[in-house]
């Protein structure tokens, strides 16, 4: 299997970029998901939008232009605003802006209000970019709208979706015997290793320092104080290096940005194109509205992705990038919009999620939605890894069962 596609949304739920190649981050690919943008209400009160309560958000297009490497130039986000097919708009009618925005994209935060932002029982803070960038969507939205940065900030992982708390990654996994890297060992493995060798480093610190017998007499121990030493460290470290490979996600918080549950959503080409033979009249379903970050070729089986636990991503025994796959996705109402429109579609492809209703409601904590692709995590080895289109992908452990969905702000 391969990397086809990879695609970042910097601005949360309005259409994202292609990309060649892009660094992963703990928190998702770099500059993924860190804008989204709030409807005023009468109140004066802010209610996040996501497109399937506001499918006019489709009809909104972000561009990532990277920062130079020399320095010079910062980087930006370059916003188009394309109007529906069924309207005839210049490119600059009457009174409107123009139909593009240029956004800095990593906005100085010195000089802005900070707000608070809770999406799906998520608390963090952002800060308002200001009338500059508001008004300019203001008006193609036809209501006024605040766009947010997230700046240094985070939300937390709600549910059991973090590794630390999946039990695939923490309990009950079938080992993937083709392709898997030699030398590995699941998790929960590496955690119990990892345990033994610290208490017998922690016992050996403890015999050195107070130099008690069974009987509590003090003894002459048998070695030099010099070697002692070195055993210790040499037993220290070897709890290290087991421990690394899960110590660097499991003490410390998994945390996101503005995207819903997972810094990365991931899904399978050949499951896009079961969809698509689901649809009447020859149409294709269009990968972008799953919103993916990774799509990976190659499959043999529609939804054999629902019992992938891990992934490698780059060839080599250690690969690029090591992925680890927590929690499914379940679906909503997006499926069903028109970019084209900015509207629900009609005909066909506005019945994509019923088709899916049919036999993809198969998550029991989600047993009312359909499920469609994966939510995953980066392995806290591969932090900065550049991956790209083509890169080899291989699953190294699977499970036996699907995962169940347990984030709380589901409502079913």
């Amino acid at each position: 299997m391969h990397i086809s596609q990879l695609y970042t949304y910097p601005i949360k739920s309005i259409r994202g970029t292609a990309l060649s190649s892009a660094t992963v981050t703990r928190t998702g690919f770099l500059y993924d998901r860190r804008f989204m943008l709030l409807k005023v209400l009468d109140d004066g009160t802010l209610k996040n939008m996501h497109v399937p309560h506001f499918p006019e958000m489709s009809l909104f297009q972000a561009e990532i232009v990277l920062p130079s490497e020399d320095g010079t130039e910062p980087g930006q986000i370059i916003v188009t605003f394309r109007p529906a097919a069924s309207e005839t708009l210049s490119d600059n009618n009457g009174t409107k802006s123009t139909r593009t925005l240029h956004l800095p994209l990593c906005p100085d935060t010195r000089q802005l209000e900070e707000l608070a932002i809770v999406m799906h029982q998520s608390p963090t803070k952002g800060y308002n970019m200001g009338a500059q960038y508001n008004d300019w969507f203001s008006e193609w939205f036809g209501y006024p709208v605040v766009l947010a940065y997230l700046g240094p900030h985070s939300r937390r992982v709600l549910g059991s979706f973090e590794p630390s708390k999946s039990a695939a990654h923490a309990g009950v996994i079938k080992q993937e015997t083709t392709g898997k890297p030699k030398g590995k060992k699941n998790d929960a493995n590496m955690l119990t290793a990892g345990t033994v060798v610290g208490i017998a480093g922690m016992t050996l610190l403890f015999n050195l320092l107070v130099g008690l017998s069974t009987t509590g007499a003090q003894k002459i121990l048998s070695m030099s104080s010099a070697a002692a030493v070195i055993v210790l460290l040499m037993v220290m470290l070897a709890g290290k290096a087991i421990y690394d490979r899960v110590g660097a996600r499991g003490e410390e918080e998994e945390r996101i940005t503005f995207a819903d549950t997972a810094p990365y959503l991931l899904v399978s080409a050949t499951s896009v194109d079961n969809v698509s033979e689901r649809l009447g009249g020859g149409l294709d379903m269009d990968v972008t509205k799953f919103r993916p970050n990774i799509v990976v070729a190659g499959a043999e089986e529609a939804f054999e992705e629902d019992f992938w636990a891990e992934m490698v991503i780059g060839s080599g025994e250690e690969g690029k990038a090591r992925l680890l796959l927590t929690a499914n996705c379940v679906r909503c109402q997006s499926l069903n919009v028109d970019y084209a429109t900015g509207a629900m579609a009609q005909g066909e492809m506005g019945n994509v999620l019923k088709k899916l209703m049919k036999d993809r409601r198969v998550d029991k904590g989600a047993k009312f939605s359909p499920v469609f692709g994966r939510y995953v995590f980066l392995d806290g080895e591969s932090e900065g890894q550049t991956v790209q289109v083509g890169d080899e992908v291989v699953v190294t452990r699977r499970m036996d069962e699907r995962m169940v969905y347990d984030w709380p702000g589901l409502t079913n």
